[in-house]
């Protein structure tokens, strides 16, 4: 394939949400715009089960981080989600096309692909690192589950709804014991996900801090809490029969009586990739309904 001077990425993977055919007009759309200018397209070996790849490289996921300089995601922000956990390490800039709900994250729209990738591709974007947390299972003294998690850590009961009792301490200094349905520890980017209808604050994702958001608990004064981006949390895990650590709904761990949950913020950053136009305020606007008016316009 001859190669263009026009594109400042060489190497550009794609991934794509399975199981709808709207991704797969968006990654066919997506293929042949870059194909247009000149990159080397490689495709995760799962996404290539719905496209015709014939003139593409196929790797595993993880091998996207070591082979390409961008990486292209066509889904939802749940798609992001799964994407920063596994590959935030490479520090490999990400581009969200939007094929799932509100799209936070994934930031361009199936009718702009052609014209915004190509102005991507030329150079015209900026670079926004967002923060993920790490959680850690320790039993016994020992590490027993862990993984990274974009939006947030939550620690509760499992499936049924029901009470746990847990204390939390920040950098080794005790805050309290409480009686709740568990607790949301949440980084800016999550702040806006499952934090937010537990009734945290919104948080810019470029700041340094996370928010410990308290799940309906059983007192009249337990208010979000903010605190530093470098804060160690600890979630120790009291009476109870059974609970759960879960990173982004999408990974779960169990938990026993007496284990520690150790929330801190992860080694890299995702590296979201997004247009010259965005700005978070007009995605709090549109996916949020700020700029709608009690009994509508007049």
């Amino acid at each position: 394939m001859a190669k263009s001077t026009e594109s400042r990425f060489t190497t550009v993977g794609i991934i794509g949400r399975r199981g709808s055919p709207h991704v797969v007009d968006s990654l066919t759309t997506v293929v042949r715009c870059l194909d247009g200018h000149g990159v080397d397209v490689v495709v995760e070996d799962d996404t290539a089960k719905m496209l015709d790849v014939s003139n593409c490289e196929v790797v595993s996921r993880a091998d996207l981080g070591t082979r390409c300089d961008l990486l292209v995601v066509v889904g939802g922000d749940g798609s992001l989600l799964g994407v920063g956990r596994d590959l935030a390490h490479a520090e490999v800039p990400v581009l969200g096309i939007n094929r799932g709900g509100l799209g936070f994250l994934a930031d361009i729209a199936p009718e702009q692909i052609e014209q915004q990738l190509a102005e991507v591709l030329k150079g015209e974007f900026r670079v926004e690192d967002h923060f993920l947390l790490e959680a850690e299972v320790h039993r016994d003294g020992n590490k027993v589950d862990a993984s990274p998690a974009l939006n947030d850590v939550v620690v509760h009961p499992g499936s049924m709804a029901r009470m746990m009792e847990f204390a939390l301490t920040v950098n080794g200094e005790f805050v309290y014991d409480q009686r709740s349905d568990g607790l949301i520890i949440a980084s800016p980017t999550g702040s806006t996900a499952y934090a937010l209808s537990a009734g945290g604050p919104i948080m810019h994702p470029g700041l340094d801090a996370i928010v410990i958001v308290p799940m309906f608990p059983h007192t009249l004064t337990s208010r979000p809490l903010v605190v530093r981006g470098d804060a160690e949390i600890m979630v120790t895990i009291g009476d109870v029969s059974r609970a759960q650590a879960s990173c982004d709904s999408q990974v779960q761990f169990s938990l026993q009586r007496g284990d520690t949950v150790h929330v801190k913020k992860y080694q890299a950053p995702l590296r979201l990739l997004y247009t010259l136009g965005h700005s978070f305020y007009e995605s709090c606007r549109s996916k949020l309904d700020w700029a709608s008016r009690l009994g509508g316009s007049e």
